[in-house]
């Protein structure tokens, strides 16, 4: 092995600059600047069929981070081993808030096993309409979930669905839940379109809470959708390329950037989900704010 040269890593390093500037991670722009990564859900189909021509066509997409939800019969430490054998990262995990609530410690090992840098939940089981009772238990959930995770070297989140928007003393339901959770332990994933489709405004959040949203689902809604219902459900063909839909893209991934938002996770949950996620991917590289 030769020596370590100073002067030869100089000449290197000018020689790329020389030849041309480094292409730009995909997904990515002279706006927006990510990092991109995806939610492996938005190809639950093919996942379910194989999970290496899966695996193939996500790295096909060109993007290198992703997001977790479930592990398709797979042990964690396999799946792992597969994905980062096809130069994917996994960041970030979904799993069941009743596995939160009872099975924290296997929960963590799990996550552990993976290689995740965050863990968390998408759902808050609740009867009915979303009430105060749901959230505080929520609240005392996540923050002893934040704790234990932080023990481990894991960060916590909580990823919004939009039935959290119901009116509350401290203003909605969502106030509450980001107020009382500890903000050393616990942090919030936005998923766009969970937050516009209830009537809110994304942007508007990012701002009201700087740092507390760490990640990011970018997902858009067709237009022409009535916006207003708490339920948290919509039909996923509802999902259409970003940009194409009703979301305010420039003002909510510069809300995003000043904000902290610390990873970016494409969820496109239609049928179409293939063809759609280059497009999107398109999308991120053109838009300005």
């Amino acid at each position: 092995m030769k020596p370590f040269s100073p002067v030869a890593a100089v000449w290197a390093v000018v020689v790329v600059f020389i030849g041309g500037a480094v292409a730009a991670p995909v997904g990515t722009g002279s706006s927006f600047q990510g990092p991109v990564g995806l939610q492996l859900y938005s190809l639950r189909a093919q996942f379910t069929r194989s999970v290496p021509e899966a695996i193939a066509l996500t790295k096909g997409f060109g993007i290198t981070e992703v997001e977790m939800a479930g592990t398709y019969n797979l042990p964690p430490d396999k799946i792992r081993e597969m994905l980062v054998a096809a130069g994917l990262k996994p960041i970030s995990g979904h799993f069941s808030y009743d596995r939160w609530k009872t099975n924290l410690a296997q929960v963590i090992a799990e996550a552990k096993a993976l290689g995740l840098r965050y863990a968390g939940t998408a759902w808050i089981n609740h009867a009915g309409d979303f009430k105060e009772s749901d959230a505080r238990e929520a609240i005392a959930v996540f923050n002893r979930a934040g704790a234990e995770c932080a023990k481990q070297g894991i960060r916590f989140f909580y990823h919004s669905h939009g039935y959290e928007f119901f009116p509350h003393p401290k203003g909605t339901l969502m106030d509450l839940l980001i107020q009382e959770t500890d903000p050393k332990h616990v942090s919030f994933q936005m998923d766009t379109t969970w937050v516009f489709f209830p009537g809110q405004d994304p942007a508007a959040w990012l701002r009201k809470y700087p740092g507390r949203w760490e990640l990011m689902h970018l997902k858009d809604l067709k237009k022409g959708i009535a916006r207003g219902e708490l339920t948290g459900k919509t039909d996923p063909n509802n999902d259409v390329p970003l940009g194409q839909g009703q979301l305010n893209w420039p003002d909510i991934l510069k809300a995003a950037k000043e904000s902290g938002v610390k990873h970016y996770f494409i969820e496109d949950e239609a049928a179409t989900a293939p063809q759609q996620i280059p497009l999107s991917l398109k999308y991120l590289e053109q838009v300005r704010f």
